[in-house]
């Protein structure tokens, strides 16, 4: 059957907000009865090689693009195949335009230097299709988080092991806790990053358990038919810091902004908020994005990141959404074995969006979570209800995996700072507790409250 509907939205709007973004298969094809997936997304004419074999790489584009006839677009020292520097392991390498895509491309090099040699600039996002698994509603008046912060004594029952002390919450908001989280100098012990949309401005108005988050400023607003309005996956960010603060209100969390168009950007410009957010030392690193790639290879830009940066720093811990296109299909950079890849359950039960298989680590709550969100009217782009506003007031219900990982950190968090415990240690005792309460036909499991599980 075609591409749906919903997943043409979500990945119309990143190929309208990226220069040079581009889907395989193209969206000429969408509309044909076999096609009803999208494989991958990708910057139109770059390719991605290691350092060491650019050299090899841009000689056999070079040659094929020459054997396909386009040879007079290589012409010129303007035309010639551009070589950017990545990082000091990977370079990208740039065709003239109105040569061969990046896929017509690859499936040459395959031939003539192996799979993997040279690979796509993919696309990486927190959509589409992946997450978040839906659009954000408003909650009903009076909600409280969900999970409840750590402590809390109204909300959700299922906050984490942590204490909190007494306090008040001010804001443009009505969300008062009747407990406010454990903030401040006691959280400095465990550090944790999320890389996401960045935060929002004044995010702890109105939402005390965000009181000391920090993050890069995010660009929350655009223009809509002449109207303010909050931006397509705006707040995204926010949000997954918040989850992980109401269950570790301990926890020193700072939001890096990578994705600043439509909740995506390619691998390699991603690379430098990944450079940003391993420069804080971080105990607990949350990525609550993925993308699907060619030939289910892994992303060359964090192969080269594992090598040069987090295999040096001892003990620091990465987890990862494995994405909402319920599919067993390999999704990066969850599926690295280095990669706790997080899914997520509603109740009991594997939530009906969730990416599964063998290759996914643990699962936690992730459906119809409530936390922090911009104030403002959203409108909504994807059916059923395209076109409609909604007016949020400081808090939104989301789901998706984006937001089963912050709960998985927020737990080995928790648990470092009620143990003493590195986030290694935390992380492999909660996975090895997760397993002995697996879920039959899921999998591993884990519930906020369960800091201490096993213990």
């Amino acid at each position: 059957m075609p591409v749906d509907e919903r997943m043409r939205v979500q990945i119309e709007l990143i190929l309208e907000n990226l220069d040079d973004a581009a889907a395989y298969p193209a969206r000429d094809r969408w509309d044909r009865p076999e096609v009803d997936d999208i494989d991958y997304l990708y910057r139109e004419y770059a390719i991605l090689a290691r350092e060491r074999d650019a050299d090899r790489v841009e000689h056999a584009i070079a040659r094929i693009i020459k054997e396909a006839g386009y040879g007079d677009a290589l012409e010129g020292h303007e035309h010639r195949i551009r070589r950017e520097r990545v990082s000091a392991g990977v370079v990208r390498l740039v065709s003239p335009r109105d040569t061969l895509l990046a896929p017509a491309l690859l499936d040459r090099l395959d031939h003539d230097l192996g799979a993997g040699v040279a690979t796509p600039d993919h696309i990486v996002f927190v959509c589409p299709y992946s997450c978040p698994e839906t659009e954000p509603q408003p909650p009903p008046p009076g909600s409280q988080p969900s999970p409840a912060p750590a402590g809390s004594t109204t909300g959700s029952t299922t906050g984490s092991t942590t204490g909190s002390t007494t306090g008040s919450t001010t804001g443009s908001t009505a969300f008062r806790l009747l407990i406010k989280p454990e903030t401040g100098r006691k959280a400095e012990g465990v550090s944790v990053v999320v890389v996401d949309t960045g935060l929002i401005a004044d995010a702890a108005d109105g939402h005390p358990w965000l009181d000391g988050v920090q993050g890069a400023p995010e660009d929350t607003y655009t223009e809509f038919d002449g109207e303010k309005v909050i931006a397509p996956y705006a707040g995204h960010g926010t949000f997954v810091a918040g989850v992980a603060r109401c269950v570790a209100p301990r926890a020193t969390v700072y939001v890096e902004r990578a994705f600043a168009k439509a909740g995506a950007d390619y691998e390699s410009s991603l690379l430098h908020s990944l450079e940003h957010a391993l420069d804080r030392y971080p105990d607990l690193l949350i990525w609550p994005f993925t993308t699907s790639t060619r030939r289910d290879l892994p992303l060359l830009t964090f192969d080269d990141l594992f090598e040069r940066r987090t295999r040096q720093l001892k003990g620091v811990v990465m987890l990862a959404a494995v994405g909402n296109d319920y599919s067993r299909r390999l999704m990066w950079p969850a599926a690295y074995p280095e990669v706790i890849s997080v899914g997520a359950v509603n109740g009991r039960e594997r939530a009906a969006f969730s990416n599964y298989g063998s290759w996914v680590d643990v699962y936690a709550p992730g459906q119809d979570l409530i936390n922090a969100f911009p104030v403002g009217t959203y409108v909504y782009r994807e059916p059923p209800r395209r076109g409609t506003r909604a007016q949020f007031d400081g808090m939104a219900v989301w789901g998706g995996t984006s937001f089963a990982v912050p709960i998985v950190a927020g737990l080995i968090a928790a648990r470092m700072s009620a143990t003493g415990e590195n986030a290694q240690q935390a992380a492999d005792s909660l996975l090895q507790a997760a397993r002995g309460q697996a879920i039959p036909g899921v999998g591993a499991v884990l519930y906020p409250g369960q800091a201490l599980l096993g213990r």
